[in-house]
This record gives structure tokens, C-alpha cells and sequence, in this order.
């Protein structure tokens, strides 16, 4: 019998013409539990379609994995909540200054805890890049979504007054809000100057009935007389402008 079986087994390998033969794990465990009964002697006068030590091999990773613990354990650490994954992204997409620990003290306000790592994987594996990148990447029209409560933009126009001295044209700075549409007229002069300027600044910052005191993000264009000292007194208040340069902001 065990004759017959050897010559039918060297035929259906011939079949195969130098093919190697794929075991499944049912497979595998099968010839190990009855290989490992004959002993490696017998296996050596039987075995013909793997090698004896290889069904031995079996054998020892089937009595290792009965005690690796495998078997209480789940697939792998839980998958986080659809939602949860949902809000981090939307929170990483909507404020692109917050970082991974950011995020995560932010869902914990909110009655969500989990690692700083999940943070990070959930960004990976919707294509969002650290903060550093997310910053220089924020499309524009993501960011005014973001942030118009918080907006306002200021330009000049001018006016041609009558005075002692004739036809006179002033300059008038104005402010607007994006989101109510509120007009603020900062200041009218007929010859600005970077003084006038930084005055204005200090007008609608102040921290009682300053016109920006609640608008984070002021738009300005190129105009000369939004000076670099008119921009960081704005910046030391707390507000951060706006410069458009080739139709982007800077």
C-alpha cells in the first residue's frame, strides 16, 4: 500500500511539470499532526511530496503558536470610530496649524480620548500631511472657509475735496468685515504718511472699541503704505495680515 501511494504521488507530481506545490494552513497542520506521529525514520521512506524536516517545521510552529497567545487575541488593535476619524480629519483639513497633539487635546474637550499615534495614522491614511506641509498646501478657498468669521479687508480710495487751497484729493482707509459686511472709514488724510499709518493701526487694535479686535486675518493688497512697521504693529496685537502678491495671500 505504502508503495502504490509513493508511485501515485511521483505522478501527480510529474503532472506538474516542476510547479511547486502551494499548502494552505489546513494543509500544513494535517500532514504535521500525522507526519509527526511516524517520526522522522519513517517520514524518510514515505514522504514525497515535502521533506521530512519541513513537515517537522510544521509541527514545532503549530505547538509555538498554541502558547503565543494568538488565540486571545482580536484581529489587531480595534479600528477607531468612523466618526472619530471623521472629526480628525475635518479638524486637521479645517485648521491647518494643528498639529497632532493639538487635535487630540481638542477631541478629549470633547468626551473623545486616544493616542497621539491614532491621530497621526488617521491623517495618513487620508493623505493629510503634517502641519508644517499643511500649511504651505491649505488651498485658499479652504482657508477663507475656515476663517471667515474671523476676516476683514482694508484698501483706500479717494475723495476730491474742496478746501482754501482748491480742488484737494484725500485718501480714505477703510475696513470691512467678510462675514457681516460691516464698513469701518479708519481714517482720512491727504497725504498719508507711515506715522498716520501706524496710528491708524494702533486705533483698530485697541483692546476696547478696536475695529479688529475680533478679526484674526486682515486682507491687504501691495500698496507701498502698508508698511512693514504697520504690519508688525498689527502682528504685536495679535493680528496677522494678509498680503496678495501674483493673487495669492502671503
Amino acid at each position: 500500500m505504502i508503495a502504490y501511494v509513493q508511485e501515485e504521488n511521483r505522478i501527480l507530481k510529474s503532472k506538474l511539470k516542476g510547479k511547486r506545490i502551494r499548502f494552505t494552513d489546513d494543509e500544513r497542520r494535517r500532514l504535521a499532526v500525522k507526519g509527526k506521529v511516524l517520526g522522522r525514520k519513517v517520514l524518510l521512506a514515505v514522504a514525497s511530496i515535502v521533506t521530512p524536516n519541513t513537515i517537522l517545521a510544521w509541527h514545532r510552529k503549530l505547538i509555538a503558536k498554541k502558547y503565543d497567545g494568538s488565540a486571545k487575541r482580536g484581529p489587531g488593535r480595534p479600528r477607531v470610530k468612523d466618526g472619530i476619524a471623521k472629526l480628525t480629519v475635518r479638524m486637521a483639513q479645517e485648521n491647518p496649524g494643528w498639529g497632532y497633539t493639538t487635535i487630540r487635546g481638542a477631541l478629549f474637550n470633547i468626551g473623545y480620548t486616544g493616542a497621539r499615534e491614532a491621530v497621526r495614522n488617521i491623517l495618513k491614511e487620508h493623505g493629510i500631511v503634517p502641519t508644517p506641509e499643511r500649511r504651505k498646501r491649505i488651498p485658499w478657498s479652504t482657508f477663507l472657509k475656515s476663517h471667515w468669521g474671523s476676516m476683514a479687508a482694508a484698501d483706500f480710495f479717494t475723495v476730491e475735496v474742496w478746501s482754501p487751497v482748491g480742488l484737494t484729493r484725500c485718501y480714505v482707509l477703510f475696513f470691512i468685515k467678510l462675514s457681516s459686511r460691516r464698513v469701518h472709514i479708519a481714517g482720512i488724510i491727504a497725504y498719508p504718511h507711515e506715522e498716520w499709518m501706524k496710528q491708524i493701526g494702533r486705533n483698530v487694535t485697541d483692546v476696547v472699541d478696536g475695529f479688529l479686535t475680533d478679526a484674526r486675518y486682515p486682507i491687504f493688497d501691495r500698496d507701498p503704505l502698508h508698511t512693514e512697521a504697520f504690519r508688525e504693529l498689527l502682528k504685536n496685537a495679535g493680528v496677522k495680515p494678509c498680503v496678495f502678491r501674483h493673487g495669492r495671500p502671503t
